[in-house]
């Protein structure tokens, strides 16, 4: 009898992006029709409610607010729809040579009016020595003001965001250290699940999907926190062979 063929562990691996991909596109297209009502339920809110401003009765002004708890949840919902699309979509990178002081310096620059009005001092130490690595510029930047907007998230009385590059052995780093709430070791270990989230109202998916891109690049993302003092994110990028850091 001939014993059964033993599976080719590239054809396992190709079937099961095969499968995620088909997951994914089945999930992004469910999310999209599920976007198209809640959209036409919240418009319709926005009308109801503007008839019910024009009333001044204790029955019209009950009303009222309940049709702006509703809207507020479609939004709610919507923006969840929105963080999953952008979590399960199946990314394609675009890589070029690419500078991360100068994407980090963007990012930064974008997010300095928000810092203010939190009550947030935003410090940047940029190594200027950094070798060249392969970036998608649309997908990192997003990662990037994920970790930054969930840091804001953490200094709900304000307080300071570090961030700094250097070089490291095989690549680069970037640091991104705030002043915040901190985790405990159980937030820590589960702060990279879906839908895993210590605050209120939150998506749970801006970390998971900050990881899956860097993670797409060939980096990786460390985390350390101390509650009631703080946390740190690392970021660590490969430099390519046919990319030799520079000087």
């Amino acid at each position: 009898m001939t014993p059964p063929a033993t599976p080719n562990p590239g054809d396992v691996n190709q079937k099961l992006v095969e499968q995620y991909t088909e997951i994914a596109r089945l999930a992004g297209a469910l999310a999209h029709e599920i976007r198209n009502p809640l959209s036409t339920i919240r418009l319709n809110m926005e009308l109801l409610a503007e008839d019910y401003r024009e009333t001044d009765s204790p029955g019209g002004q009950r009303r009222l607010r309940k049709i702006e708890v509703v809207d507020r949840e479609c939004r709610r919902l919507e923006n969840l729809l929105d963080d999953f699309l952008s979590f399960a979509k199946v990314r394609r990178l675009n890589l070029q040579p690419s500078d991360l002081n100068e994407h980090v310096k963007q990012v930064l620059d974008f997010f300095r009016p928000q810092a203010a009005k939190a009550n947030l001092e935003v410090v940047d130490y940029l190594a200027g020595d950094l070798p060249t690595v392969l970036l998608d510029r649309e997908s990192f930047r997003s990662a990037l003001l994920n970790l930054v907007l969930n840091a804001e998230q953490a200094m709900p009385d304000g307080g300071q965001l570090v961030v700094r590059t250097y070089g490291t052995a095989d690549g680069v780093a970037m640091d991104l250290i705030d002043t915040g709430c901190g985790m405990d070791r159980e937030s820590c270990a589960k702060v990279f699940d879906a839908f895993y989230s210590t605050k209120r109202g939150g998506s749970g998916l801006g970390l998971p999907t900050a990881r899956k891109i860097v993670e797409a690049h060939g980096g990786s993302i460390l985390l350390q926190s101390e509650l009631g003092r703080g946390s740190q994110f690392t970021v660590k990028l490969p430099t390519p062979a046919r990319l030799p850091a520079e000087g």
